[in-house]
């Protein structure tokens, strides 16, 4: 299943935990980008747009640790760039696995099938590979041929393994709902361990800015895409709460979580948001303390929130959420339905 029984109950406990000592801002899962380079350059992302001498450098393990230590979230999200260029990923792996956090390592899989010898098998450990949709929307989406394919193979060949692995994937305007619905099935038939979706976002740095989606578009699109998982005609495993695909489709109101899913890279702790460029703090506790978090989310008035719906920032109000009474047997038996 997507998110295991005991990946719940601890974040569960971490959650009530932090609500139990006062705190109001506490992260969730910690976006460690130990890298810039990729080995794509996708239309929705910009990490390459990066000078050279940046795209050449790259965190340490140590410096890994120390971020996670800092934030202190039970899920590390490890995207990039690649991270699978870095040269020490398994060692930043191996230590993160060894601290007891969730890692989800986020990659094309250009190079997972090479790389699999490189790790063990873990329920702390989930590969999450980014598939934009069917093999002509993701070709098409990471502007080369093939590479569809390849993702395909390393999955087939991580399960053969024993890995857990997940799919990434980013909805865009003009997307057939039945291309989406039809890859969800297919990612399914793989007998993967759950999907995560999200709405695409004005990223500042992406090449393509075309074909983002605004908020009423959203709702629009995943009622339309969900409406089989909604009815019960469609048992689609998401690696995600139910209560945040209920928010995607508009029957949830939530508001912006934006220090759920801090990000730490080569740059120190970007503020606030890793989809806004707004610059760094060299600490943690900087970073919550010294951001005017009343500036961020959609009833901000901030021009730059006002269309996002993204996982970063509202699966987070999703999972506080799904600690309440009335919402802790939904977001079980979604748990359990997964097994």
């Amino acid at each position: 299943m997507a998110v295991t029984l005991h990946q719940a109950a601890v974040v569960g406990k971490y959650v009530v935990t932090q609500k139990l000592k006062g705190r109001k801002k506490f992260p969730i899962t910690l976006m460690l980008e130990p890298l810039f380079r990729c080995n794509l350059a996708c239309s929705g992302c910009g990490k390459i747009q990066h000078p050279v001498e940046i795209l050449r450098k790259h965190l340490s393990p140590e410096d890994c640790f120390k971020a996670a230590e800092e934030c202190g979230a039970p899920i590390v999200a490890i995207p990039g760039g690649e991270p699978l260029l870095h040269p020490q990923i398994d060692e930043i792996v191996r230590g993160l696995v060894a601290r007891k956090k969730f890692v989800y390592l986020c990659t094309n899989a250009i190079r997972l099938e090479q790389s699999l010898d490189k790790f063990t098998p873990s329920p702390y450990l989930t590969f999450s590979i980014h598939l934009d949709g069917l093999e002509e929307e993701h070709d098409h989406a990471v502007d080369r041929k093939g590479i569809f394919d390849i993702a395909v193979k390393a999955i087939k060949a991580a399960k053969a393994r024993g890995f857990r692995i997940t799919t990434n994937t980013t909805v865009f305007e003009g997307t057939p709902p039945e291309r989406v619905q039809e890859f969800f099935d297919f990612v399914t038939a793989l007998g993967t361990d759950g999907m995560m979706i999200s709405p695409g976002y004005r990223y500042v740095k992406a090449p393509d800015q075309d074909h983002f989606l605004a908020r009423e578009q959203t709702k629009a699109l995943f009622r339309e895409i969900l409406a089989p998982w909604k009815n019960g005609t469609k048992r689609w495993n998401f690696n995600a709460s139910p209560l945040f695909l209920d928010f995607l489709m508009g029957e949830k109101d939530y508001e912006c979580t934006p220090w759920g899913m801090p990000s730490y890279s080569l740059f120190g702790w970007q503020k606030p948001c890793y989809l806004l460029g707004e610059g760094y703090y060299p600490t943690y506790g900087e970073l919550i303390e010294k951001t005017d978090w009343s500036n961020y989310g959609h009833k901000s008035g901030n021009p730059s929130c006002a269309d996002c719906m993204v996982h970063c920032g509202y699966e987070p109000t999703a999972a506080e959420d799904a600690m309440r009474p009335q919402n802790m047997l939904r977001s079980l038996s979604s748990v359990f339905s997964r097994s």
